[in-house]
């Protein structure tokens, strides 16, 4: 049996990506988690049991990864960067001999995964990018319904859209979207002492439990062009918002009417199950090709008429990354 070092300290994550080559910077939203309690009270947070098979978007150095090895029968990390994949199960054998076979390493973008080797993942942990954690989080809730959980650190701010409830004003694409797959709730906050260099914003956990969509003859992707209209335009009314989605103000309000919304009222101040209602009263649509605004990246409605935002790959992550609201949120490629 090797000998087990443990959790990646200060120095360990330096060392690694000195040897790697790597060399963060602020402008580039590179940041790496360098204190132990945090990787451990995020997996305290996701709250996994010794059956929970784990996939982990962006390990990058591994941080999290090893703190993750004890307390899951199995981890998929899912990094894009070749460098940090090829690192990584080294990294495992040389800190955690005896849980080393527990880590797969799966080379790949997650926005482009449909399925990981193995059994079947119940749970996402992860240290998310800005400007991909929403898309990552849907994408991976719709091709893995397996995923009974997760945990995710984010950019607070992000935090609060993900989390927020009808009536806020940060409520949105993003809440309404999750709201669908289960309920999402903020798990604390974190904050900029524990990375490396120090980033300029502020980062959040949010905790997210699967359950059921609300009971609706609409698919997924038909209610989903509904809340993207609805959002693309969030000052006006649902009778204009959705003008373009049912065919004609008219149109819209007919919908509106029948499924008992205001057609005064804004998106905002509606919950999933409302939207569920509507798109059961909208035009007819073929697989994913629906009408409406398409989704911007980040999970927000793209403006009408506007191209839909391709989602960036995921690139490497430490446990870590939080960067400037303009830059990627790095997880440290």
């Amino acid at each position: 049996m090797g000998e087990r070092q443990g959790l990646l300290g200060p120095a360990d994550v330096r060392e690694l990506a000195a040897r790697l080559g790597i060399r963060p910077t602020k402008t580039l939203g590179q940041n790496f988690v360098i204190d132990a309690n945090t990787v451990r009270r995020i997996v305290r947070a996701a709250d996994l049991g010794p059956d929970d098979v784990v996939i982990e978007v962006g390990p990058g150095l591994g941080s999290l990864t090893l703190a993750l090895l004890p307390q899951a029968r199995r981890v998929v990390a899912v990094e894009i960067d070749p460098a940090l994949a090829a690192e990584l199960p080294a990294t495992a054998a040389a800190r955690e001999p005896e849980l080393a076979g527990r880590l797969e390493v799966v080379r790949a973008d997650a926005m482009k995964i449909t399925s990981v080797p193995g059994p079947a993942p119940t749970a996402l942990v992860a240290n998310l990018p800005y400007n991909v954690a929403v898309p990552v989080v849907l994408h991976l809730l719709d091709v893995l319904p397996s995923l009974r959980s997760a945990l995710v650190m984010v950019q607070a701010e992000v935090a609060d859209r993900m989390t927020a409830g009808p009536g806020s004003k940060v409520y949105g694409v993003p809440s309404v979207k999750l709201a669908w797959y289960g309920e999402a709730r903020r798990a604390g906050p974190v904050g900029r002492a524990v990375f490396w260099p120090v980033p300029n914003v502020d980062s959040g956990l949010v905790a997210f439990t699967r359950g059921e969509p609300p009971p609706t003859a609409a698919s997924r992707a038909q209610v989903f062009a509904v809340v993207d209209a609805a959002f693309a335009q969030r000052r006006k009314t649902l009778r204009a918002a959705l003008a373009g989605w049912a065919g004609s103000p008219a149109d819209a309000e007919r919908a509106l009417r029948a499924a008992d919304v205001d057609p005064r009222a804004r998106g905002e101040a509606l919950d999933v199950a409302a939207f569920a209602r509507i798109a059961e009263y909208g035009p007819s649509i073929v697989g994913d090709g629906v009408p409406g605004a398409p989704a911007a990246a980040d999970g927000r409605a793209a403006a009408p008429g506007a191209p839909a935002a391709g989602a960036p790959e995921t690139g490497g992550g430490d446990s870590g990354g939080t960067g400037r609201r303009g830059g990627r949120r790095s997880a440290g490629q």
